[in-house]
């Protein structure tokens, strides 16, 4: 790897490293001879605003894993790697669970606080240092976590290809958010990557530009607020026209929902089909809560919003990798949805839909929220 290369991957962690040697420091001279230290909150609450540090290293996380997963692609870097995991000194973690362990370590701090200060006696003098100390650190947590996302929504749009120059949208080009992206198969098989921004809905296909992945846009951008969608029940939709398909009962007929749009006499449609039931309703969460989203912006409200529904972002979450499941898999899974489509304009499309199969890889992230690691496989990726 070239030195800029390396700089990319590694970001500014070796920055991090002084500011908890001075943590440190303070707490040892704040420990008495047996060993025992009196207070702590007023040395928090002096240390924890440099913790506005980790917002560049944060922010650059996703560029940084798309490039180590690109260099992985050189057999030379794949086996170095590969014999550093097989290392005892790597405890069988890949580089990437050490690069991220810096962001999962940020997001503890408040429930190590919480933690402190549950077991704090009320009249001790560090109660108020440690109320204080936790507002710091929920608010350094916050907004490292916005600036994140904004950095990873920017990061997928400057990768985005437009085979049309009509394709180009402002509502692509003003987006700061990025809710939820994810690999897709279409009723044909054919995988697309779905971007779903805070204002419009992508479709695009992966292909590679100068070494460089990239997604070209696979058909016109949907705007959220014009957006409808429906929950399919299982075997509801034909595959291809075929007989095959239409008297299959196998995964393939399985977990699909239809989002559409009208444009004057033009209707835009197209299948999607999730891996399973759980990230289907992941993103019937995420177009819901954007839809939602966008129409309390104009002064409206979506009917029929389950009161329960989560945010996608928890306050002090984090990043992308894993995302908490917006939905439970048994959760509300009715046929269809608050923006249900009329009946007038279903239509089969067996072989003119477009259709995606969630491999929901990633956060936004998912810099996922922020608190969470990577513990599930291809997780839906959302952000908000």
């Amino acid at each position: 790897m070239t030195e800029q290369e390396l700089n990319q991957i590694f970001g500014t962690l070796d920055s991090l490293i002084p500011l908890h040697e001075d943590l440190l420091s303070r707490l040892r001279e704040a420990r008495k001879p047996d060993g025992s230290t009196e207070h702590v909150g007023h040395i928090l609450v002096g240390w924890l605003p440099c913790l506005n540090s980790y917002d560049r290293y944060c922010s650059n996380q996703v560029a940084a894993k798309a490039l180590l997963d690109h260099k992985k692609q050189d057999h030379r870097v794949h086996d170095f790697l590969q014999r550093c995991l097989e290392s005892p000194f790597s405890r069988k973690l890949d580089l990437w669970n050490f690069l991220d362990i810096p962001r999962s370590r940020l997001v503890k701090y408040p429930l190590l606080l919480r933690e402190i200060l549950k077991h704090t006696a009320n009249e001790h003098t560090d109660q108020q240092h440690l109320d204080e100390a936790i507002n710091i650190i929920q608010g350094i947590v916050a907004e490292i976590n916005v600036k994140t996302g904004e950095s990873e929504c920017q990061y997928y749009k400057e990768r985005l290809v437009y085979p049309e120059d009509n394709q180009r949208d402002l509502l692509i080009e003003n987006s700061r958010v990025l809710s939820c992206h994810g690999e897709l198969k279409n009723n044909r098989g054919a995988k697309l990557h779905v971007f779903l921004f805070q204002d419009v809905l992508v479709l695009t296909r992966a292909v590679t530009l100068n070494e460089q992945l990239c997604f070209q846009l696979y058909r016109q951008p949907i705007p959220v607020k014009d957006l409808a969608w429906e929950d399919l029940q299982d075997g509801e939709i034909r595959l291809g026209g075929s007989i095959r398909g239409a008297f299959s009962n196998n995964e393939r007929t399985k977990n699909f929902l239809r989002v559409t749009f009208r444009s004057g006499s033009q209707l835009q449609a197209h299948l999607l089909q999730a891996n399973d039931s759980f990230n289907k309703q992941q993103w019937l969460n995420c177009i819901r809560q954007a839809k939602d989203a966008v129409l309390r912006a104009c002064g409206d409200s979506v009917g029929g919003q389950s009161p329960d529904t989560q945010p996608l972002w928890d306050s002090v979450g984090g990043r992308y990798p894993d995302p908490q499941p917006l939905l439970s898999p048994g959760g509300s899974n009715s046929s269809k949805t608050s923006q249900e489509i009329p009946k007038s304009d279903r239509m089969d499309h067996s072989g003119s839909e477009s259709d995606c199969s969630m491999d929901t890889s990633e956060m936004s992230a998912d810099c996922e929220q922020m608190e969470q690691t990577d513990q599930h496989s291809k997780p839906l990726e959302s952000n908000v």
